[in-house]
């Protein structure tokens, strides 16, 4: 039976198909254990490829903040001196000009205003995503929208405690003296 679909198969990816199916079968039949890995019909990761790319790109440009404020600050160790010459590549600006701790700050200002802007599209997304899977589950399952809802406040992501009740708190805690056990070994460290 499997050579008539075989015949009947009008390119490559059919034929691929028709022969993983084949594949799998016999793979069932005998018990033998599979591998999704490497296959493109296997689970993808549920974060997204372009909130990874935007993460790295964050994470560099982190990295490069630090290296320039290292720089700033007066490091000129070779691999920051390069790093410098790499973050100011096409701009006509070098390391010996008179006014580079302006453009350092201003290169600095516009990597923190890029991280930002790729912060907020990750939050846009994030609670755009939240909104449609909460809206998704009201309309068929309401009951398990509210106990999801509810397990967010218990988890501590609700809203912060009063700030006169937290310091009436920690000045309950702190101003009520406590006799520790004093042992031999705090003369040892104190000395």
């Amino acid at each position: 039976m499997q050579v008539t679909y075989l015949e009947a198969s009008r390119d490559l990816c059919e034929t691929d198909s028709l022969l993983f199916g084949a594949a799998l079968a016999v793979c069932r039949i005998i018990g033998a254990k599979l591998s999704t890995a490497g296959r493109a019909t296997g689970q993808s990761s549920a974060i997204p490829a372009w909130r990874i790319r935007i993460e790295e790109c964050i994470a560099k440009a982190r990295a490069l903040i630090g290296r320039l404020i290292c720089f700033r600050s007066g490091n000129t160790r070779p691999r920051i001196v390069r790093t410098v010459r790499v973050a100011f590549a096409g701009t006509n600006v070098s390391s010996s000009q008179p006014d580079i701790m302006q453009k350092l700050t201003e290169r600095i200002d516009d990597l923190k205003q890029r991280i930002a802007a790729w912060g907020k599209r990750i939050r846009r997304y994030t609670e755009r995503s939240t909104r449609f899977n909460q809206n998704r589950l009201f309309q068929s399952d309401q009951k398990r929208l509210f106990k999801s809802l509810e397990r967010l406040i218990v988890s501590g992501t609700g809203p912060a405690p009063n700030q006169a009740d937290t310091v009436a708190f920690w000045r309950s805690l702190w101003s009520e003296p406590v006799n520790h056990n004093e042992g031999p070994w705090t003369e040892v460290v104190a000395s």
